[in-house]
């Protein structure tokens, strides 16, 4: 699995305090979020700033913004703790990281720190290779100056790393955990956490020592990408790798499927591969749409079945460019967490101030609790009707009811209807003006891409993805490349009865139909390799039209332009003169 996390530039980890209940019933996973309605921000004024947080975080590479850069809207929210908005994000260092981690059935031959190498074409500190069971821990891969390793005790305890939460999970899960650092290219854009493989058969039946799933869920909220890895050979999903994706509720979005491995079979097995996994996915990941899965062998070793080389290319291409856009797009996300937090920050506040008007004032408190907690989805309904909220918007309800059971209701605080009416005002009008500051900050800086590595083979040269290719085919050569098919399409050519050397447009569409090919198609075609424009094809016209047709039905795109390797040689100076 991997998974991936942009930067986040908080402070210090919000503390507990006086006015949250002692349960910490917060479904939104900060224990601050029950008192961001109800109650006083003086308690927090000595930590960062919301303004501070959004100069930190979305705009790292500038440093802290000028004091009145910040959209005016925003003023309801200051004073407030940048947990409180962002429900606990943590720092990823000061440039946008990809953070990979992997969950998924160790393969039999080598461990998946392999495919960490491989984007990395480096080994990292702390990087074993081998027959299984080889990785048992998280490891932070990040960008350093100098090779080494931090453990995870000492990690989280850094205040310039993201983990300081992590030390909730434990020693147990911390002897488990580290942070590898090195100078490498690749890891100046994106970081990737290495998680171990998932235990299957009776290994299931051992205790890990610390909550797996919840650590999973941790650093899925904080990520970008989630990719759940899978080996052609290997596809079943043990029961821990099952509660283990369940954790990942709420980030459907972020998880990609990698079918790892395909060159190990054929291509009638590799269908029946990609069908049973697509089944053994439907029945964990209750979504209606389809995971999309990227087929490949992501490793370093030759391929085993060639016959499917070309779609592992093109699989490969897609996933790396998936990768690539993702420090470009982390400052949008980061918004639109902050629009989702918010929006939970809400009804949270609407569910306790509920709880705590309907509590007794002296007796049969622990009764009246009780029946609020068995009607908690009958008071999400009355709620969704009042205050005109969707469904979609409420925590789950029996994590909510188990979380409650914990809590004095009593210790709850009010509505504060003039926060309500704030953070309203900040999503109704003032989000706009923060994404008009993100897109002239896109505008004004270079595009940002994840370069180095195994990304840097699949950009230029002989080896890019579709060098040589369809309509690339011929770009290097002098000779037109129309001109080794051209006798045998002059014979078709002949048949059509020319006129002065030149055959008309109904002439030439009865021939091109029988490609089978749509009208939309045929006449971007046309469009093409009429390079005069008179309406008609001569016989290097004609010659060229039946070549875009035969690079269409191999498979390839046409292009939006003709390219000049393919412009017929007697049409080459007056059409480079027109254009």
């Amino acid at each position: 699995m991997v998974e991936q996390v942009s930067t986040c530039s908080l402070g210090r980890t919000p503390r507990r305090s006086r006015w949250v209940p002692k349960g910490g019933c917060d479904p939104v996973g900060s224990p601050c979020w029950s008192r961001f309605l109800a109650g006083p921000a003086d308690l927090w004024r000595e930590e960062l700033t919301l303004e501070q947080v959004f100069w930190q975080d979305l705009r790292p590479h500038r440093g802290p913004a000028p004091e009145q850069s910040v959209p005016e809207g925003l003023q309801p929210m200051k004073g407030t703790h940048a947990g409180e908005v962002y429900g606990g994000l943590s720092p990823m260092g000061r440039t946008p990281r990809w953070s990979r981690g992997r969950v998924r059935s160790p393969p039999p031959e080598e461990e998946g720190a392999a495919e960490t190498r491989y984007l990395l074409e480096q080994d990292f500190p702390g990087m074993r290779i081998g027959p299984e069971p080889t990785t048992d821990s998280f490891i932070a891969v990040m960008y350093g100056d100098s090779e080494g390793n931090i453990p995870g005790n000492a990690l989280v305890v850094d205040p310039k790393k993201p983990f300081r939460k992590l030390s909730r999970f434990g020693n147990a899960f911390l002897n488990r955990f580290m942070c590898s650092q090195l100078p490498n290219q690749v890891l100046k854009s994106i970081s990737i956490i290495d998680s171990p493989g998932i235990l299957s058969g009776e290994k299931q039946r051992i205790s890990r020592g610390y909550d797996f799933c919840q650590v999973l869920q941790w650093f899925a909220e904080r990520v970008d990408r989630i990719i759940l890895l899978f080996d052609a050979h290997k596809l079943d999903i043990s029961d821990e790798f099952s509660e283990a994706i369940k954790s990942f509720r709420g980030q459907d979005d972020k998880i990609r499927v990698v079918l790892n491995k395909a060159d190990q079979v054929d291509t009638q097995q590799l269908m029946r591969v990609y069908g049973a996994l697509m089944w053994s996915l439907g029945k964990v990941i209750n979504t209606p749409e389809v995971l999309r899965v990227y087929i490949g062998s992501f490793w370093a070793h030759p391929l085993r079945n060639t016959e499917n080389r070309r779609l592992f290319e093109a699989e490969a291409q897609d996933l790396f460019k998936d990768i690539q856009s993702l420090p470009q797009k982390a400052a949008v996300r980061k918004l639109n967490d902050l629009i989702k937090r918010a929006r939970l920050a809400k009804v949270h506040a609407y569910i306790i101030s509920y709880l705590k008007k309907e509590m007794p004032s002296v007796f049969g408190k622990e009764n009246k609790k009780k029946e609020l907690i068995s009607r908690l989805p009958e008071i999400y309904t009355q709620l969704q009707r009042e205050y005109h909220i969707s469904a979609g918007d409420f925590p789950e309800v029996k994590k909510m009811q188990e979380l409650l059971e914990t809590c004095d209701f009593t210790k709850f605080h009010s509505l504060k209807p003039k926060l309500i009416e704030a953070v309203d005002n900040m999503l109704a009008n003032k989000i706009a003006s923060l994404m008009s500051l993100i897109r002239q900050e896109e505008i004004n800086m270079p595009t940002e891409v994840v370069q180095g590595g195994a990304f840097d083979g699949t950009m230029a040269g002989p080896f890019g993805h579709g060098y040589g290719e369809g309509a690339k085919e011929g770009a290097d050569e002098d000779e037109w490349v129309v001109a080794k098919d051209k006798p045998a399409y002059d014979e078709i050519f002949y048949t059509l009865s020319p006129i002065n050397g030149k055959i008309s447009g109904i002439s030439a569409k009865k021939e091109m139909v029988t490609s089978k090919l749509p009208n939309s198609v045929l006449g971007k075609i046309w469009k093409l390799s009429d390079c005069d424009g008179d309406g008609m094809l001569d016989d290097e016209e004609f010659a060229l039209a039946k070549h875009l047709i035969k690079i269409k039905l191999d498979g390839y795109e046409l292009p939006g332009t003709l390219p000049s390797h393919l412009v017929p040689p007697s049409h080459r100076k007056p059409f480079q003169t027109a254009e």
